[in-house]
């Protein structure tokens, strides 16, 4: 990895520059255990800690589930306590969200001491026994080892994978046990492993959110954040959004599978895949509402 490329992923993107809320990360840890700490007290998540029925939260508050930027997130978290991110916070006190929103909120803490980090999206196979959940965990640039290595603000220490016990470090998840979406692909393409297993939930039966269109679709999620645009996990554009793939469309969702699988994917490379068409973020796309199912046109910069 070369300093330029270092660099870049040590620099805010437009999603995680804390913006007005920067002094909020005034005095947050400079360790990478400590961020992760703080991080994951922050958000309590909508499906998994079930806010409604289990803690009580009014359904209003659901909709913090779309917070898109963490200028948002901060502030919304100011609002519920009047503390630093680093203090403990009861459950009402956290923002409602999901894995994507632990990740947002470690990078703009990692970012804003220019740690290199970055967003993955992929599939988790530590969650839900033979199956492989939609996930978002961050990068983190190891210089000591000289490899970027996995962090799961969404977990903490003592985390058992369902399928083996085995214990998930939550600082450097192994990478068999979380697939970054183009090494999904990879084995899916190979018949390694089976499309079917590759799920948002094994109880969601909506066709888009399993399978083949699921892979294809974090494949773009990933190719996003690693050019720093940290989407909602229930976006969707370009290729992503087509009911079907042809011949062009299959060798461009290889070529990209191919580019982001490798240990060190290649920043030229990416950016020029993401300019491509069917590739590239638009001013507008289909952002799919996780609590209803219905889709929902958004203007990315245009929302909060």
């Amino acid at each position: 990895m070369n300093a330029d490329e270092l660099d870049y992923y040590a620099g805010q993107s437009a999603v995680t520059d804390p913006g007005r809320a920067s002094a909020q990360l005034t005095g947050i840890p400079t360790d990478i255990a400590g961020l992760h700490r703080a991080a994951h007290g922050l958000v309590i998540h909508y499906r998994a800690e079930d806010p409604v029925g289990r803690h009580g939260f009014p359904e209003a508050r659901m909709a913090e589930i779309d917070s898109r930027h963490a200028e948002t997130m901060l502030e919304r978290l100011a609002q519920l306590a009047d503390q630093p991110p680093t203090e403990p916070r009861e459950p009402q006190e956290r923002l409602v969200g999901c894995c994507r929103d632990f990740t947002v909120l470690f990078l703009a803490m990692a970012r804003s001491l220019a740690i290199p980090a970055r967003a993955r999206v992929g599939f988790a196979s530590y969650f839900v026994r033979d199956f492989k959940l939609d996930h978002e965990l961050a990068e983190v640039w190891d210089s000591a080892e000289d490899r970027w290595r996995l962090l799961d603000a969404n977990i903490g220490q003592g985390h058992r994978d369902p399928n083996d016990g085995a214990a998930i470090d939550p600082l450097d998840v192994p990478r068999d046990r979380f697939l970054v979406a183009g090494a999904a692909w990879q084995r899916c393409r190979r018949e390694e492993d089976n499309p079917a297993t590759f799920v948002v939930s094994p109880q969601l039966e909506l066709p888009n959110t399993r399978g083949w269109p699921y892979l294809r679709h974090n494949l773009l999620q990933d190719l996003a954040a690693l050019n720093k645009t940290e989407m909602l996990l229930w976006d969707e554009w370009g290729v992503a959004g087509q009911p079907d793939v042809d011949d062009d469309d299959l060798a461009l969702l290889d070529r990209l599978a191919d580019l982001t699988a490798a240990a060190d994917p290649p920043l030229g490379e990416l950016r020029d895949l993401f300019q491509q068409e069917p590739l590239r973020v638009p001013p507008v796309v289909t952002s799919w509402n996780p609590l209803t199912g219905e889709p929902r046109t958004v203007a990315v910069d245009g929302q909060v």
